[in-house]
């Protein structure tokens, strides 16, 4: 969920984010500063300027399926974009064309990003070549993409584009294609 919030700040314009890598666990398991003192907070003034061109929409999506020089990416689990099991939608699948990349290949086993490096080879080998403004992430409802997108920054590969409605969103048209295997 934090990917997705530090996504969606940045999609407004509010550039000052940042995700701490491991979560709170991993600030504690380093033993960093800690305090319970409540900060007083300053009044700010935000005015929201969203890039539009960081989104796309499933008729844009849909419109892109013959396009070769653009490549969706799936961040779900392999399973669920294979068809096999749907835990959590009405149908199983994934949309056509799309290539699959599972948003825990992203962490090593304590739950870190992978070093920027092996994150850049992953990304690049899955975009075959294309720049990352030629990608579109999508998952189940958005979270993971947005993880995805994250790693993609970390790995300094900025500038894909994110499906918010996803796959949840894509099969709620029965006229839109659906692919398994």
């Amino acid at each position: 969920m934090a990917a997705r919030l530090w996504w969606m700040l940045r999609w407004l314009g509010h550039d000052a984010v940042a995700v701490l890598d491991g979560a709170w666990q991993a600030w504690q398991v380093k033993g960093l500063p800690i305090s319970s003192e409540l900060p007083t907070p300053t009044k700010r003034s935000f005015t929201p300027r969203p890039r539009a061109q960081w989104l796309i929409d499933a008729a844009g999506v849909l419109a892109l399926l013959s396009q070769a020089e653009t490549i969706l990416v799936d961040a779900r689990a392999e399973k669920r974009y294979r068809g096999e099991v749907e835990p959590i939608d009405a149908v199983a699948g994934h949309i056509p064309g799309a290539v699959c990349a599972p948003s825990d290949e992203n962490l090593d086993a304590d739950g870190h990003f992978k070093a920027p490096q092996q994150l850049r080879e992953r990304f690049q080998s899955l975009l075959e070549g294309r720049p990352a403004e030629q990608a579109v992430f999508y998952c189940g409802s958005g979270v993971s993409a947005a993880h995805n997108l994250l790693a993609l920054a970390y790995a300094r590969l900025e500038a894909a584009r994110l499906y918010p409605g996803s796959w949840s969103e894509w099969i709620t048209d029965p006229s839109r294609p659906i692919a398994k295997g």
